[in-house]
């Protein structure tokens, strides 16, 4: 007899033509509004389904999963990112974990360089004045911004984004340094031109822009805390479109308001979608709702791996994107 689809539950809508293919291949249930779902809605959930499709707006931390049913054997993330995910207590329940990494890198790494070009150009003031009608015509002095080229880029993080983030701002004649837990091998630091510091504290105290692209574990937790924010020169731009919580947020948005570091293009926060509002009110300041992956291939993209990561667990065999702990 034909095996019963598994029942997979989809936490938060997905593009029509993701929603369209996982209904086609599984037993599934959507989300019929754009809002994350109510703890006990998760809970619910985790409760009846064989897969659960989480995102990043959604915690599954152990006390969800202590509740979950003997039916969840996998959580498909919808995303890169599992730092909402106690993924150690999922594998001690027999519950893997898989996301979807690698999709979403160009548009990253294309959106670090937009909010750095934003900044360093003053691009966010100059289309304010426009559109609120009073610009009195072009001036040598107005809006002076900086020169991106011949700058010193340093990048916290040198995986896959960070690397695209080195070829990109290697093409607009950035000079590219970097830190990374591991150091890259050295066919791909030439290839990159890029120059690595052991130090943290002494790439930081050194760059004209810094580039946040780690994940966020316990051990990059404010890594960018209050003393390591000091060692950045008064001319520095800090970039983040990884996560907000490597940065110590109050502790930076301190700096910015007393003239200690020159701008942020920020497009994560510490607490989520809330980012200090302070920061809103600051025009060396560039704030986005988190867009770095916000491009329709990008989500498609993400939403075919999740249903290859399902349909290849339910043929029996182990999800290509699966996560383990010793990844994190």
């Amino acid at each position: 007899m034909p095996r019963e689809p598994l029942s997979v539950v989809v936490t938060r809508r997905l593009p029509e033509q993701v929603e369209a293919r996982l209904g086609e291949l599984f037993n599934v249930r959507l989300r019929s509004d754009d809002t994350p779902m109510s703890r006990e809605e998760l809970v619910a959930a985790a409760r009846t389904a064989d897969v659960l499709v989480p995102t990043i707006t959604d915690t599954i931390d152990s006390t969800l999963l202590a509740q979950a049913g003997d039916r969840l054997k996998l959580i498909a993330n919808y995303g890169a990112g599992v730092d909402h995910i106690d993924v150690a207590t999922a594998r001690q329940r027999g519950v893997l974990v898989s996301n979807t990494p690698g999709v979403l890198t160009d548009d990253t790494a294309d959106m670090t360089m937009a909010l750095l070009l934003a900044v360093i150009r003053r691009i966010p003031e100059g289309m304010a004045v426009m559109q609120s009608g009073k610009w009195d015509g072009w001036a040598p002095t107005a809006f002076l911004g900086g020169r991106v080229g011949g700058r010193r880029l340093g990048i916290l993080g040198m995986g896959r984004i960070g690397q695209a983030v080195a070829r990109r701002a290697a093409a607009f004649g950035m000079q590219v340094h970097y830190h990374n837990r591991k150091r890259l091998r050295p066919e791909i630091e030439e290839a990159l031109g890029a120059t690595y510091w052991e130090s943290l504290d002494q790439m930081v105290s050194r760059m004209d822009v810094i580039s946040v692209n780690c994940p966020s574990t316990p051990s990059t937790f404010h890594l960018l805390n209050a003393r390591r924010l000091k060692l950045l020169k008064p001319t520095a731009v800090l970039v983040n479109t990884s996560r907000g919580e490597v940065i110590d947020e109050p502790a930076l948005t301190r700096m910015l308001r007393d003239g200690e570091i020159a701008g942020a293009g920020l497009d994560v926060y510490e607490h989520g979608s809330e980012g200090n509002p302070a920061l809103r009110e600051m025009p060396n300041v560039v704030m986005l709702p988190h867009m770095g992956s916000a491009t329709v291939e990008g989500r498609i993209e993400m939403g075919e791996k999740v249903i290859i990561n399902i349909k290849t667990f339910e043929d029996g065999h182990r999800p290509p994107d699966l996560v383990v702990p010793s990844m994190l």
